[in-house]
């Protein structure tokens, strides 16, 4: 009974690490560069368990972001569905997929440096993921501007493009070594964010 109870950690712990291993091999080697034989290697596994769990090196690629951004999306439904004034809301949203995003530097990078080797359909479907996230960011703004707290005379779109343009580009210049801490920057974002909606 023991044994079989402990089935779904060893699995989960095959998944984890062959994501670790893909996760640094593609980020100092790239995605063309890195092998599968490399990535069960480093992983201590071999490659019939890497192909119980995932098709392909494509697969992987694509868990190692899809992930990210399942975790991502279980918060912002949690925070969304509290029953704060919509500003705190998205206050605690914003923050949080900065500090998100930031945990996951490498696996955000990675990801979007060779999603164009996925096939498309597998594109289309982490795209649609996104969207999913952005729109319901999105109706927390149209509300905010509906109920007169948020300005009203800039697009949600807009302004929703704008925000995460610039989360996305957290990969180019935040360092962990850096003065701010990714809560610290977080809390900077969301700041702004508030501020830029604030009525005139």
């Amino acid at each position: 009974m023991l044994a079989a109870m402990s089935v779904p950690d060893d699995r989960r712990g095959v998944q984890r690490r062959l994501l670790s291993a893909a996760t640094r091999l593609f980020a100092e080697h790239g995605f063309d560069r890195t092998s599968v034989s490399r990535i069960v290697e480093a992983a201590g596994v071999t490659k019939g368990a890497m192909y119980h769990y995932f098709r392909s090196k494509d697969d992987l690629l694509h868990e190692i972001y899809a992930r990210v951004l399942r975790e991502q999306t279980r918060r912002l439904d949690e925070l969304a569905a509290s029953e704060e004034p919509v500003a705190a809301r998205l206050r605690a949203i914003a923050a949080d997929v900065v500090v998100s995003t930031i945990a996951n530097l490498d696996d955000t990078a990675i990801f979007f440096q060779s999603m164009h080797r996925l096939d498309p359909a597998t594109r289309q479907a982490v795209r649609t993921q996104r969207r999913r996230y952005h729109e319901r960011f999105r109706s927390l703004i149209e509300q905010g501007q509906r109920g007169g707290e948020f300005r009203s005379d800039k697009p949600a779109e807009i302004i929703v493009d704008f925000f995460f343009g610039a989360v996305h580009h957290l990969g180019f210049w935040y360092r962990p070594s850096g003065s701010l801490s990714a809560r610290e920057v977080g809390d900077h974002f969301a700041d702004l964010l508030l501020d830029s909606l604030r009525p005139t």
